[in-house]
C-alpha cells in the first residue's frame, strides 16, 4: 500500500512540475501588431516518445493525432492558431512570429483515461517586422500550460467533439493572441 501511495505521489509531483510557468518576462513595449505569418521550427535535438507510460521521458509527447510526424502535427496546430489571429489583432504594425519548439508534452492514452495531467508547451518566440525582417521583440522563452482532464471527463469531451487536437489548437490560438496584444 505504501509503495502504491509513493508511486502515485511521485507521479503527481512530476505532473505538477510540468505545469510550472517558466516563461521569460514579456518585454514592456507598446504593441500595435497585425500578425501576417508564423514560421515554425523545432529544436534539432528533440526526442519523441510513443511510450504508453504515464509520463514518458521525452521532449515530444503527443497523442491527439494518429501516429506519424509528431513535430509536423504540432507545427500544423501552431500554424492554424496563428491563422486564426491573422488580420484580426487590430494593430498597425505587420509582424511575423518565429517559433522554435523546445518541448510539447501532451498526455498519453494511459494518463488521459485515468488521472489526467497538463499539456506543457515550451518554445522560443521572436517577433519581427513583416516588411523588413527586423527584430521588434527579441527571442524569449514562452511556456503555455493547459489542464488535460482525465477519466470520464476526457471521454465526455472526446464524445462531444472536443478532441485533444481541437482543445490544444484553440488554446494555442488564444494564448498566442494574448502574447501579441
Amino acid at each position: 500500500m505504501f509503495r502504491r501511495f509513493f508511486v502515485v505521489s511521485l507521479l503527481l509531483a512530476a505532473l505538477s512540475a510540468c505545469g510550472a510557468n517558466m516563461s521569460d518576462p514579456r518585454p514592456n513595449v507598446a504593441r500595435s501588431y497585425e500578425l501576417t505569418g508564423l514560421n515554425f521550427a523545432a529544436a534539432p535535438d528533440l526526442t519523441v516518445s510513443e511510450a504508453a507510460n504515464y509520463y514518458p521521458v521525452a521532449d515530444i509527447v503527443w497523442r491527439g493525432d494518429p501516429v506519424g510526424d509528431r513535430i509536423g502535427q504540432i507545427g500544423s496546430m501552431f500554424t492554424e492558431a496563428a491563422a486564426r489571429n491573422t488580420g484580426n489583432l487590430g494593430g498597425t504594425q505587420p509582424i511575423v512570429v518565429d517559433v522554435v519548439l523546445d518541448r510539447f508534452h501532451g498526455v498519453t492514452e494511459r494518463t488521459q483515461y485515468t488521472i489526467g495531467g497538463v499539456y506543457n508547451i515550451a518554445f522560443r518566440m521572436t517577433i519581427r517586422d513583416a516588411r523588413t525582417g527586423a527584430v521588434i521583440e527579441p527571442e524569449r522563452r514562452v511556456v503555455f500550460n493547459l489542464d488535460a482532464p482525465g477519466g470520464q471527463a476526457a471521454i465526455a469531451l472526446d464524445q462531444a467533439g472536443q478532441t485533444q487536437r481541437i482543445r490544444v489548437t484553440d488554446f494555442l490560438a488564444s494564448s498566442l493572441r494574448a502574447e501579441l496584444l
